[in-house]
């Protein structure tokens, strides 16, 4: 009897040991099963504020596209953004260096009468992109975007310091000039601007330009300078941009807004009403990526 005693003893004790030996595994298991939330580190007026990932795609979207675009136009942002912050390792400011952000305060001025309209329209877009980013050979690209091409993005080369990278290449965009209502833009300056700007005198000559037409170097006086200098020197809206002189002024007149390397938003709009979807619009600005899923 005794004998027996022992045995259930010991086994229950063994039982015992072995739940709650078990009993953490099983619970790992689950949890790295789950899909953890997300943060992004956000600086905001120098303050560094955690905001959850698809909350800050939410704002991000109402900050840099307008929500009145077609559905798969903004899931291409979305991915692309979402794809950007990752580039970025979650932490990003709150100006165009990175991507602007709205909170929902801002959304509801910027969105006005549409606020819930688009909030669902965007959240939407969220939801059915769910985990997607942009990778090529398996890495996470760097997801430029801006918001229309002259008619072609440009090699990242050529417009920013630093290597060429095989999915940032200058691909037709033809669709811009037809979307975006203000494709054609002029900026006047009067010529005593411009020389004060120049050290005391205008004398231009563009020297060359770059396959996509937009300008690799102008000679201004006895100094070289490249069209992104010019269009951050004078805040153009592109560095495609022509010179008129007038009797006592001088007009530059761009095609396009923003530096033209990566998505086009008005190109991605032109593209969905065209019926491509948002990974087929990813895939033609961004060449030979894959859309993978991040968890």
């Amino acid at each position: 009897m005794k004998t027996i005693f022992y045995k259930l003893i010991l086994c229950l004790a063994l039982f015992i040991t072995l739940f709650f030996l078990y009993k953490p595994q099983i619970n790992n298991k689950i949890y790295k099963g789950k899909e953890k939330d997300v943060y992004v580190s956000v600086e905001m007026n120098q303050e560094v504020h955690q905001i959850l990932l698809d909350d800050y795609l939410l704002g991000v979207v109402a900050g840099e596209m307008p929500a009145s675009f077609e559905l798969e136009a903004i899931k291409a942002q979305v991915v692309a953004s979402r794809t950007f912050v990752y580039s970025r390792l979650l932490s990003v400011d709150n100006t165009t260096n990175t991507q602007v952000y709205l909170d929902d305060e801002k959304m509801k001025v910027s969105w006005n009468e549409h606020y819930e309209e688009y909030k669902e329209k965007v959240k939407k877009a969220i939801k059915e992109t769910k985990g997607e980013i942009i990778t090529y050979q398996g890495e996470c690209i760097s997801a430029l975007f801006y918001s229309s091409s002259n008619g072609k993005s440009e090699n990242v080369e050529n417009y920013f310091i630093g290597s060429a990278k095989p999915y940032l290449v200058s691909v037709d965009s033809h669709w811009d000039e037809s979307y975006d209502p203000h494709f054609l833009k002029e900026k006047e300056f009067s010529k005593t601007s411009l020389k004060q700007m120049f050290n005391g005198s205008f004398n231009y000559q563009i020297l060359s330009y770059y396959p996509s037409g937009r300008i690799q170097t102008i000679k201004i006086n006895n100094q070289n300078y490249t069209g992104r200098q010019m269009r951050e020197k004078l805040q153009l809206a592109s560095s495609d941009f022509t010179i008129v002189e007038k009797s006592d002024s001088y007009v530059f007149k761009t095609k396009g807004s923003g530096h033209g390397v990566g998505l086009s938003q008005y190109g991605a709009q032109g593209m969905a009403k065209e019926g491509y979807d948002y990974q087929q619009i990813l895939k033609h600005y961004y060449q030979g990526v894959e859309i993978s899923k991040n968890n």
